[in-house]
């Protein structure tokens, strides 16, 4: 929440403004003048990343802390799935007939928030990338709610916008995926996966990574559509080689519906937290 707390020295941003109007002379000219915070240029050189890194980290975790967000859904899935009403204009034949899951993804946005409207915005404020695709259904099944929803960006080589239905306050900008990925996971209480293509696999393998490694605490973790995942991912043959134990498997489900996802939410009884985990 936000911190009330008064400082008895001078205010960061009274100086930033006082230090626009000094006078104008070749020392007050120089990059070296200007206050350190408030020089562009200083904070984007190579040896400041870690400062970025931690005011990445922090920006959105403090205006979410201030805006009291608790909980998320979390949301993943492909940019390219269009909206049924658009599956015309699909790319692939696969694509068009994926174009159901955008129905699924509004869908089960709008349940999540009728139960985050109950909490005054406080829990399962739905969280998506804040693109096109299976995440512009997340936030628009929040918007048809009346409810709010996060939309985490990431700044692209082509130029990309938050989708429409974000809700202001929470579109947020990136520029490392690493603190992204940080974000979507810090409060999440379930993560739902929807079909995509590489982004959403490294968004999912990097969370069951680490939930089977007991870095992260066990939530639900929902996979909308059996046919498409056990189509591009031989979970079998992962387990049979060993390269992963049967109970790895346990670690996520298969639903098809946003009443099948909701059920599981509601009905949720975490596993214990597992002590027995070999080093991998």
């Amino acid at each position: 929440m936000k911190d009330n707390r008064r400082s008895p020295f001078r205010d960061a941003g009274l100086d930033r403004n006082t230090a626009e109007h000094v006078p104008d002379t070749p020392q007050t000219r120089s990059p070296s003048y200007r206050l350190a915070f408030d020089d562009k240029e200083f904070l984007c050189r190579e040896e400041l990343r870690p400062v970025r890194l931690q005011l990445e980290l922090l920006k959105p975790e403090m205006l979410l802390d201030e805006n009291g967000v608790v909980s998320t859904i979390v949301l993943f899935g492909g940019a390219r799935i269009p909206a049924p009403a658009d599956k015309g204009n699909a790319r692939t034949e696969t694509l068009a007939e994926l174009s159901r899951f955008y129905d699924e993804a509004r869908s089960f946005a709008r349940l999540m928030t009728r139960k985050s409207l109950a909490t005054g915005n406080a829990e399962y404020v739905v969280c998506t990338g804040g693109g096109p695709g299976v995440m512009e259904a997340g936030n628009r099944g929040a918007e048809d709610e009346g409810g709010v929803s996060i939309g985490l960006n990431i700044v692209l080589p082509h130029e990309q916008a938050p989708n429409p239905y974000v809700t202001p306050k929470f579109a947020f900008n990136f520029h490392y995926f690493a603190i992204r990925k940080m974000h979507f996971l810090m409060r999440a209480r379930a993560i739902c996966v929807f079909p995509g293509g590489f982004g959403t696999l490294d968004e999912l393998f990097e969370t069951l990574t680490l939930i089977q490694t007991g870095r992260m605490q066990r939530v639900p973790f929902l996979l909308f559509g059996r046919d498409f995942w056990e189509r591009i991912i031989n979970w079998d043959a992962l387990r049979e080689a060993g390269t992963i134990s049967p109970e790895d498997l346990d670690l996520f489900r298969f639903v098809e519906t946003a009443e099948d996802a909701a059920e599981i939410i509601d009905n949720w009884d975490p596993a214990p937290a597992r002590d027995d985990i070999p080093g991998r």
